[in-house]
């Protein structure tokens, strides 16, 4: 007799992926805001301009095994560039502007890195589909 109540392997290992999916899901939308925002300035003289945020990710229980969800997102307090633009509304008493501290290339690295990791964990899920569906293939004969 098979014991219903107690999740198989291959439902954890698609309940962990699927956790995974969901949380570079997540990263790429925190990171999609960075980069629309990679060039907004504060509204006033003087004002700060938008700050960059990253993704905090903690282990989660999921089918009886740990998988990982988004925590948090928090502001990367590293410091804003300035760029000399007496001409700007933002601009400061001495001319500068602060820019945000979002580097694109950074971001778009990191965007490269959370596809390359859902595509993988997408391959998991369908390995272990397919790996089910073998075995009921076998099951079958």
């Amino acid at each position: 007799m098979i014991n219903n109540d107690k999740p198989t392997q291959s439902s954890q290992t698609m309940a962990v992926a699927a956790s995974a999916l969901k949380a570079q899901q997540a990263r790429m939308r925190v990171i999609a805001e960075n980069i629309a925002n990679s060039d907004s300035t504060g509204r006033t003289p003087g004002a700060d301009p938008y700050r960059r945020q990253t993704p905090v990710f903690t282990s989660a229980p999921v089918d009886g095994a740990t998988g990982v969800k988004l925590a948090n997102v928090v502001q990367d307090m590293s410091a804003f560039q300035q760029e000399y633009d007496p001409t700007h509304p933002a601009a400061d008493a001495t001319g500068y502007v602060k820019k945000p501290n979002v580097d694109p290339l950074i971001e778009t690295m990191d965007m490269r890195e959370a596809q390359r990791s859902y595509e993988a964990n997408l391959n998991v899920i369908e390995t272990a589909r397919a790996m089910t569906q073998k075995t009921l293939d076998i099951l079958e004969k």
